[in-house]
């Protein structure tokens, strides 16, 4: 029953597109068409599907998850992602809850060790996106939590309870050690996610991997393997993906600089950054550009 509510719930309070709910981390989605790969990021984030499905892309590797389905992203990751199976009469529905470090570590510090099964070598860091079947105790807190949209005077008091609850079962599920790296400081995810940020701040500036690797307290060999590992990218390709979508929305404000938009972003040839923008984006950066105004403006 709990996926059928949890559908009802969504169409009740989704507008088309992906909207923040009163409850503070909730968000509800609606798209009634697949609609192209759009380009955006991950976020700390549970993302349930309630009804259709959705794709996306990070790095090399697809991941796809249908209704009845979760991701949970540790990581804030760039992506190309795209609904499936999405039409107005059977729209794609989703719920999604921003993953807190602070909830994750206060769960960890107030809660028996977690156990753990298998080899008592240390254990391979996570990948920062992982998808999993909910469970319906997953999908019954989720229920719980969008009930409270229609009852403004219990929200204060019970959805950080339920915030704590679903952050728990996520933390516990088959995919717990992504979540629960959160809220580790020291982890190796932990660093990871901070050379990520940092890549992610100074995108436009050259890399040095052996600086990032000192900033991480590994060996350059360690920092390749983790961060490939946590982002299924190279440091190299994570900010190029982050380059790209930088200049994409750039370009939507001005398609005619191209030029100008390559050095912005950190491209020292104007012909290298259109050849990459066409083989990540299927067209080059005027066209490509000029076709996403002339989309938004039929819509």
């Amino acid at each position: 029953m709990s996926i059928q509510e949890l559908r009802r719930l969504i169409a009740r309070h989704a507008p088309e597109g992906v909207t923040e709910t009163a409850l503070p981390g909730v968000l509800v989605s609606r798209h009634s068409e697949p609609g192209p790969p759009h380009e955006s990021t991950t976020g700390t984030v549970l993302a349930i599907v309630a009804q259709g499905g959705k794709r996306i892309a990070v790095g090399d590797r697809v991941h796809e998850y249908a209704e009845g389905q979760y991701l949970v992203a540790s990581v804030d990751l760039p992506v190309s992602g795209q609904f499936v199976d999405a039409t107005p009469e059977r729209p794609a529905l989703g719920f999604a809850l921003v993953l807190r470090p602070a909830v994750v570590t206060d769960l960890l510090l107030s809660a028996p060790p977690l156990v753990t099964h298998g080899s008592r070598r240390r254990a391979p860091i996570p990948p920062g996106v992982a998808v999993s079947d909910a469970a319906p105790e997953l999908l019954d807190a989720a229920v719980r939590m969008l009930r409270l949209l229609d009852r403004p005077g219990d929200r204060g008091v019970l959805s950080p309870m339920i915030e704590r609850e679903l952050h728990w079962i996520a933390m516990t599920s088959e995919h717990g050690a992504t979540v629960r790296q959160l809220g580790l400081a020291d982890s190796s995810m932990s660093r990871v996610r901070q050379a990520a940020r940092w890549i992610r701040d100074r995108y436009a500036e050259t890399i040095r991997i052996e600086e990032l690797a000192r900033m991480s307290q590994m060996s350059t060999s360690a920092f390749h393997r983790n961060f490939h590992a946590v982002t299924e990218m190279s440091p190299i390709q994570f900010q190029k993906q982050i380059r790209l979508q930088e200049a994409r929305m750039r370009l939507l404000t001005d398609p005619g600089d191209v030029a100008g938009t390559a050095y912005a972003v950190g491209y020292e040839s104007p012909s290298q950054f259109s050849r990459e923008y066409r083989r990540h984006f299927g067209a080059p950066p005027g066209r490509d550009a000029a076709q996403l105004r002339a989309s938004a403006r039929t819509e």
